[in-house]
């Protein structure tokens, strides 16, 4: 059985498989394409596309659904999008032009050799494999993504399954964040306390005032969480440190149903694909989604 091969955190096989899967299914945040494909599917500006694409294989849920499912945004931020976005549009138009600009961004970004090899065909039924080891149970975004059908072509069919497997991983994540009682905006203050990303970078794309950055900021203090520079404590590298295991642990179940030599097999396709993606300049790095770049990885 796949199990943590390391003490060190970054090589366990769960956080292993996100660095090297996540800019595979990443690009649909970054990329023009996806943009320009939700505007013509009648939504409206980048966050509505944002927020309706990721949560309309729920169908067409009120905002309190997509708060609760994405976890980490304000929700008049949320707000703003939805319902808004099902009167644009509808879930149907949205999932097909989501899925339109995946084909359009990883053509141009992998190239026509490597779309058509047999390797991303090898690594696109290995995926699938592995997310169809994955249970709903407690998982409510991986589930409405699990109900839809699965892409024909390869490098599509690839791409569903790395949806499928990070937003498995997620559902998951909030489950540690919420057992440790964190809510979304004090989880970016521990990834910023911890150096993974800045201030800067994530409250804005959040949707978190200064006032509630300074209450949330306040609260992790008054836990022993936080210094007043906004830096973790011992205390609290230690509670991050235990949610990033459990979220690890909780998004083993794909990777131990692989098995450990197509998990490996797995791995080495999808750096080949990613290093790829991001030569290409597909996702930026740093980036708002935390996700290490696979390149730093032996």
């Amino acid at each position: 059985m796949l199990t943590m091969q390391s003490e060190d955190p970054d090589k366990h096989p769960s956080r292993l498989a996100w660095t090297m899967m996540e800019p595979y299914h990443t690009v649909i945040y970054f990329a023009p394409e996806a943009r320009a494909a939700y505007s013509e599917a009648g939504l409206k500006g980048y966050w509505m596309g944002y927020f309706a694409s990721r949560a309309a294989a729920m169908g067409p849920v009120p905002a309190s659904v997509v708060t609760a499912t994405f976890y980490n945004f304000h929700p008049n931020m949320v707000a703003r999008a939805i319902p808004d976005a099902w009167r644009f549009s509808t879930p149907e138009k949205i999932l097909s032009a989501r899925q339109h600009a995946a084909d359009v961004i990883l053509r141009r970004l992998l190239g026509d050799n490597i779309i058509a090899s047999a390797e991303l065909a090898e690594a696109a039924e290995l995926a699938k494999i592995a997310a169809g080891a994955c249970s709903v149970a407690g998982r409510p975004l991986f589930a409405g993504h699990a109900s839809l059908p699965w892409p024909e072509q390869s490098h599509l069919a690839l791409w569903h399954a790395t949806t499928l497997l990070r937003e498995f991983r997620g559902d998951g994540h909030i489950a540690a964040l919420l057992a440790e009682n964190v809510d979304g905006c004090e989880a970016h203050l521990t990834m910023v306390g911890k150096g993974t990303l800045t201030r800067e970078a994530i409250q804005p794309n959040r949707g978190w005032s200064d006032e509630d950055w300074r209450a949330a900021q306040e609260r992790l203090i008054q836990r022993g969480w936080l210094d007043q520079t906004g830096t973790l404590t011992t205390e609290g590298q230690n509670r991050r440190r235990h949610i990033e295991q459990v979220t690890d642990e909780l998004a083993l179940p794909p990777w131990q149903a692989l098995g450990e030599n197509k998990f490996e097999r797995l791995l080495s396709l999808m750096k080949k694909f990613s290093i790829q993606i991001l030569e290409q300049g597909g996702v930026p790095m740093p980036n708002p989604v935390g996700v290490p770049d696979p390149r730093n990885l032996a």
